[in-house]
Parts: structure tokens; C-alpha cells; sequence
């Protein structure tokens, strides 16, 4: 519901915090009069030109202009030419930060998502455990880049429907060569929607964030 939406406060908090905070907080699509809905287990915090392994690190260009922008919209980007990323912008305009959603756990529209993805409506721990199966199950392109998540078809909110305490583990990012000594990857301790992936052992080279 819009009242529980996350207001734009949340998103202008460092990104560290920011991006703890998200783990439990429910992403929310509205496409064509049809809700889906996932729970976030899984994110990735990439800074500013401090950190090389996030797409601000050498400034500001017009592939990452939206991260530059104030924290609470949506930053999308398309890698190695199939797959959709999407990022929560956070902290001051200018500033160059965000957080990846890497995999999330799906609570409403889980039909919609199979479809989406081609997979049996029971494969529901495939769904969204991962960045680009995340995205292509909530069906966000680099159509919804820049899409203002406290007031537009996509946004997040509070889970008022449950009390649990997540256990939040950290590790370093996964997918990176560059940046590899942060612990800044969080997740839900032995949670069974969170991605595969773990630190050090993916091939790809390109800076993710």
C-alpha cells in the first residue's frame, strides 16, 4: 500500500545504512493494472569515485547520470547485451551512490513472474535470485530508469505483516576484480532465495552498481 512506501529520507541516509536497511523492505511493480510484489534478501552497495568497481567511479557520463541525481529513484543499466540491473540511488544529488538489488523473495504475482521468466509456477527460489532475474521478473527495462520509487509505477515499502528479525550477513561483492577488500554485499543468513553467487568466483570483469 502507498502508506507504507518508503519515504525519501530513507534513501538520503549513507548508503551502508541505506542499503542494511533495505534487506526485509518489499519491492513493489505496477504494470498494466497487475501487482508484483518480492521481499528483498540480497543487495550490493557500490559508492562513488572511491570505489572502482562502481559505475560513478570515474564521474558522471550519460549512462550513470542517475546516480548522480538525489537518492529514491531507480537507477537500470544493460550488461554483456541480455541483462537488466537495477539499482536504489541513494544520498545527496551529485553524490554517485547506490545499491543493487541482487535477489529478492517473491510474494505476490508469482504467475505473472513465472510467465515473465518461462519458468513452472512452483521454481518460485529461481524467480528472483539474482540481479537480472530480479529485474526481468518485476519486468524492469532501462524504460523505468529514473523512475522516482516514492511516487511512480515501482517502489518500496515497509512489511507490516511481519515481525521477523532478518539475520544479515555481509561479504564482499560478487562478480567484481576491482574493490574486492569491502564487505559490502548483505543478505539474509541462509535464506533460500538469495542468488548463488558468491564472492570471487564469477568470470565477469565489468564493474557492476
Amino acid at each position: 500500500m502507498r502508506s507504507r512506501t518508503l519515504p525519501r529520507e530513507f534513501y538520503l541516509r549513507p548508503t551502508l545504512t541505506v542499503a542494511r536497511d533495505l534487506i526485509g523492505k518489499i519491492i513493489v511493480r505496477s504494470h498494466r493494472g497487475r501487482l508484483v510484489a518480492a521481499r528483498i534478501v540480497e543487495v550490493e552497495a557500490y559508492l562513488d569515485r572511491g570505489d572502482p568497481a562502481s559505475h560513478s567511479y570515474r564521474g558522471r557520463t550519460v549512462r550513470n547520470d542517475v546516480m548522480f541525481r538525489s537518492g529514491g529513484l531507480l537507477y537500470v543499466y544493460f550488461t554483456y547485451g541480455m541483462h537488466h540491473c537495477c539499482n536504489v540511488v541513494t544520498e545527496a544529488e551529485g553524490r554517485g551512490c547506490a545499491v543493487l538489488l541482487r535477489a529478492a523473495e517473491p510474494l505476490r504475482g508469482i504467475q505473472i513472474m513465472a510467465r515473465r521468466r518461462s519458468l513452472r509456477n512452483d521454481e518460485v527460489r529461481n524467480l528472483c535470485s539474482g540481479p537480472a532475474k530480479l529485474c526481468e521478473a518485476l519486468n524492469i527495462t532501462r524504460k523505468q530508469n529514473g523512475t522516482d520509487l516514492t511516487g511512480g509505477a515501482i517502489w518500496l515499502e515497509e512489511d507490516e505483516n511481519s515481525d521477523e528479525r532478518w539475520p544479515i550477513a555481509r561479504s564482499a561483492r560478487v562478480g567484481i576484480r576491482n574493490g574486492v577488500e569491502h564487505q559490502w554485499r548483505y543478505y539474509v543468513r541462509d535464506n533460500p532465495f538469495v542468488s548463488p553467487g558468491r564472492p570471487g568466483l564469477s568470470p565477469h570483469t565489468k564493474s557492476q552498481g
